[in-house]
């Protein structure tokens, strides 16, 4: 497995605590962000200001139009950007805290992981990453706990704006990626509400696909469609190589090893069933 794939097991856990930990959900709660899809919206969003959902839709790509628009512009007469901010890093931080409490990543881990990852993240060309250039552009907390938190969430934003720019270069759009995913993972219980998409919607993305020859009648992905598959994650890591380059090998193997015992109860922590489709930590 490529360095960058490698990487990505080991800080994408790390943010995702975000969305799921219950000690996260309860700081946007405390910000008035009540509701899952409030507090993910508002809280990812949020680095951009108090936009609409037109350049939200654009910039997360995968969402139906309708799911971002019931969110926003509501969620910032809930609470403002930066309120939206600070509940995202308490929250976080909690998150985190709480997954050590057992001792089983000690704080010097933390901080030498904070140290590596900040190097890794700080100062990362972000030119055509609207999510990375965001959140690289808000000040870096003042605690190793909230510092390893910041680099892995702008690690995950560049990398996921690579991401973006594979699939549309492979000539797929927001409706036909989750349906794409689904072929190839069988997973679109999961895909599907959580992106918003109508029943008429996938099927027509789907029929889509199938007249590129990418899904077999069947649903699955075809020969054609897992060469694309392979494709669009051989550019999405070929675009994530940077950090890890900038890094070199020896500090990067370095961070590896103290970054997986949280990487790992992280991951553990994460619900079965949701839509990142991320592989335990390497």
């Amino acid at each position: 497995m490529e360095t960058p794939r490698v990487m990505w097991t080991l800080f994408e856990p790390v943010h995702a605590v975000t969305y799921f930990a219950p000690a996260a959900r309860a700081a946007f709660e405390a910000a008035n962000l009540r509701g899952f899809w409030r507090g993910y919206f508002a809280g990812r969003a949020a680095p951009l200001g108090a936009v609409g959902p037109a350049p939200v839709t654009a910039s997360f790509f995968s969402f139906a139009p309708r799911m971002v628009e019931r969110a926003l512009p509501d969620v910032w007469t809930r609470a403002d950007p930066a309120t939206a901010l600070l509940a995202r890093l308490d929250g976080a931080r909690a998150s985190l805290a709480a997954l050590m409490d057992d001792g089983a990543a000690d704080g010097t881990d933390v901080a030498e992981a904070a140290e590596l990852l900040r190097e890794a993240a700080d100062g990362l060309p972000t030119v055509g990453r609207p999510l990375g250039a965001a959140n690289a552009a808000l000040p870096w907390p003042d605690d190793p706990l909230g510092v390893l938190w910041h680099a892995t969430t702008i690690l995950r934003e560049h990398r996921g704006d690579g991401h973006v720019a594979a699939l549309l270069v492979a000539g797929l759009e927001g409706a036909q990626t989750p349906v794409w995913r689904s072929s190839l993972d069988g997973r679109r219980a999961a895909l599907q509400p959580a992106r918003g998409w109508t029943d008429d919607e996938w099927e027509d993305a789907a029929a889509r696909l199938r007249d590129r020859g990418w899904l077999a009648a069947d649903g699955t992905a075809t020969d054609a469609g897992r060469a694309v598959r392979d494709e669009v994650e051989a550019t999405t890591d070929r675009l994530a190589a940077e950090p890890w380059d900038r890094l070199g090998p020896t500090r990067t193997a370095r961070l590896r090893t103290v970054l997986h015992p949280l990487a790992g109860r992280a991951y553990a922590s994460l619900p079965d069933v949701n839509p990142i489709g991320l592989p335990a930590p390497v």
